[in-house]
This record gives structure tokens, sequence and C-alpha cells, in this order.
């Protein structure tokens, strides 16, 4: 059906459909010329709002607010009723939500949604681009106090760096410290061919979340992802060292936004130490959103004073405007740095 449309349509339509499933607030609506035909308005409801295109839909309120912008859009863009109009499927699709009992924008935001990010990266294919979906609290900066479950920035843009770098991560065994949502490591796990992911956070209740979004993302049987609780600066699993991780080598350690609280720190850098201890080769590759200069410093700091040496990577965020997916803030200030013990 997309065939029937020229590149610049199925540019704005994959991005605005992307979005839409990313639940990004401030959608690019595509342009008038492409919302006044029939064409790319059928394309839209067959991806979007037919019955069973999206099997893990986003909130009902937010596909109101969606779709009646877009209704206004369409309208606006008609030149000649006689000749163009709006789509009696899209239009049945908004009558039907407005007639629908939902809950207000302000109660949805305090609930979880799913989320879908599409790895643009990985597939030059837009028919076939593979994706990670999770159930989050996507709106909520925190959640009774725990930061973990939403998606941030930073690891979005650790995700991105390593769909650019996949050999860093492909045959290899992953440990994931302040896992969050877990996005990263299913990433790996899904898309990257690591050989196991060990997904740990230092909240149970963040762990035990991770279930569903490993079902959601076909995962929920498989060998090479598990999640487990670990609260930097505790001694790991029994110390039992030979035994811990199942006996597994780590060969990589990641994890987005872990240095951002000062009161931390001094743990983190501790459990980076006994992994060292267990893991001579290992290698730590952290993406951290630089919130406090003076805080980043601090990690970095007691790093060096601990003997790890650390390497920061240039990688610069993709414009907002050229993203294909996943969307994130193109002014955040991301450092992406790679620790290791001489």
């Amino acid at each position: 059906m997309d065939d029937q449309l020229d590149s610049d349509a199925r540019t704005q339509l994959d991005r605005f459909c992307r979005q839409y499933l990313q639940l990004v607030l401030n959608i690019d609506y595509p342009d008038e010329d492409h919302l006044r035909s029939d064409a790319f308005q059928t394309c839209i409801h067959a991806r979007l709002f037919k019955e069973g295109a999206i099997t893990y839909a986003p909130p009902k309120p937010y596909q109101l607010r969606v779709l009646k912008e877009l209704m206004r859009r369409i309208e606006h863009s008609i030149q000649d009723w006689e000749e163009e109009g709006i789509s009696d499927n899209l239009m049945n699709e908004l009558s039907s939500l407005l007639s629908s009992f939902l809950p207000s924008e302000v109660i949805s935001a305090q609930q979880k949604s799913y989320v879908t990010f599409t790895l643009s990266a990985l597939s030059s294919d837009s028919k076939d681009v593979p994706t990670v979906t999770l159930l989050e609290s996507h709106n909520l900066l925190t959640a009774g106090g725990v930061t973990g479950f939403r998606t941030w920035e930073a690891a979005v843009h650790l995700g991105n760096y390593l769909c650019a770098n996949p050999s860093l991560i492909c045959g290899k065994s992953i440990l994931e410290l302040g896992c969050g949502t877990g996005y990263v490591s299913l990433l790996c796990a899904k898309h990257l061919k690591a050989s196991h992911c060990l997904v740990t956070d230092g909240s149970s209740d963040v762990v035990s979340n991770l279930s569903t979004n490993f079902y959601l993302n076909g995962l929920q049987d498989s060998p090479i992802i598990e999640g487990k609780e670990l609260v930097w600066g505790h001694a790991l699993i029994g110390s039992e060292h030979l035994k811990w991780n199942g006996g597994r080598n780590i060969d990589l350690v990641i994890g987005a936004d872990i240095s951002y609280e000062d009161s931390g720190i001094l743990a983190l850098i501790s459990t980076f130490r006994d992994l060292f201890d267990l893991y001579p080769k290992l290698q730590i590759l952290i993406a951290a959103t630089v919130r406090k200069e003076t805080t980043f410093k601090s990690f970095v700091e007691i790093c060096e004073r601990n003997k790890l040496k650390v390497e920061y990577i240039q990688f610069d965020i993709v414009k907002s405007q050229l993203q294909k997916g996943p969307f994130y803030l193109d002014h955040a200030e991301i450092q992406l740095s790679m620790i290791t013990r001489p």
C-alpha cells in the first residue's frame, strides 16, 4: 500500500508512525500536500488505527489527542472538497474514541503505557525495521521515588551507539547495571546477538517488572537474558566468585545514567572494582547525561583514584529533524565513556 506513495511521502509517513508508537509528545505531522491524499490517509489508517494493526497500542487518550489533531490538519489541507476529502475510516475511528469513556491525560500519564522504539540504524528497509517494545511510565519523572520505570535519553543514546558498533555486543556476555526498563539489554539480546545478558538493578520493583518487557519482545523463555537484583557496594551474590553469574564470563558492562547522583558514586565504583577483580579484561561502557558538571567530574576523579582508566567516546546525537527512530532530545549533553583497569 505504501508503494503508491512517493519517496518523500513514505519518509514522512514512517516518521509520523514511529513517533506515534514511541508516544512522542510533540509529534511531527506530515505536510498538507500529503495529508490531503486519499492514499496517504489510507496508509495512516492501515498502519496505526485499523483493528489489529498494532499489537501494543498507545493509550487511548494519546490516540485521541493525535487523531483529533491529525483530522484538524487534514481538514485544513483540503483544497477541493469535490476531489478531496477525509477518510471515512479515520472519521469512524475518531467517533469511536470520542464516544468511549477515557481517563484524562493527567490520569493516563500516571499509568504505564506501551512504548515502541524503532531501531532505524539496524535496517535500510522501512517496512521491516527492528523494534523494542516496553511497558513503562513514559511521562513520569519518577515513580515512587524510583527513576527506573521509564527509558531515559542516555539509554537511547547508548543503544544507538551499540547499533552503530554491533561488534561490541555480538557473541559477548553482557552485564547491565541500573537497567531501568531494560531497553539497552533487550536491544542487545533481541537484535545485536549477545550471547547472554544479565540485566540488573538495585530496585526489586524494577527487576520484577523486567519479565513483562522480556515477554513483550518474545524473550520470556529465552536462556540468553535474565534479570537480577544487584545493589551497588554490596558483595556480589554469595561472594562465590567462580559461580557468580552461573560461572559465565562477563565481557562488557553497560550502564546508562548510573553516575548522576553524588551519593551513589562510591558504591558504584566499589562494584566496578569487584567486577574487575572477577574479570580483569572487563570493559565498562557508560552513557551519562551531564546534568551537573561537578557530579560527572567527581565520578571521573574517583575512578582515577581507584586506578581505573576513563576514555571519552565521541558520538554525537543526531539532530532531531534527521532522526528516524528512536527519537530523543538532541540538546541533551550525553557523554559516553569506556572504563578499564590497566
